[in-house]
């Protein structure tokens, strides 16, 4: 699972299943790996894009923006909404 940088401490207690972009070298460090790090960073971050999309796009239903509903029908809810949301067709 690729997660971002808020994510750090997941990704330190779970190394196999969870990676978060590179931590940022320190200022002293050397020009290359500055550049390095920007590159890594852009890649992990060019990979999580797609899914950070569709957690956008589900949030934009106010179903879900306003669930006051149990905690254990949160889940089906998600479910419904993400089908009625790739079940959409654009006709112009």
């Amino acid at each position: 699972m690729l997660v971002d940088a808020g994510d750090q401490g997941l990704a330190k207690d779970h190394p196999e299943q969870v990676t978060a972009p590179p931590l940022k070298p320190h200022p002293e460090a050397p020009v290359a790996r500055h550049l390095e790090w920007k590159t890594e960073r852009k890649a992990q971050s060019s990979q999580r894009i797609p899914v950070e999309h569709a957690i956008a796009e589900a949030k934009w239903w106010r179903v879900l923006q306003r669930f006051t509903g149990r905690r254990e029908l949160l889940p089906e809810t998600i479910n419904a909404v993400a089908g009625l949301v790739s079940d959409r067709v654009i006709t112009w």
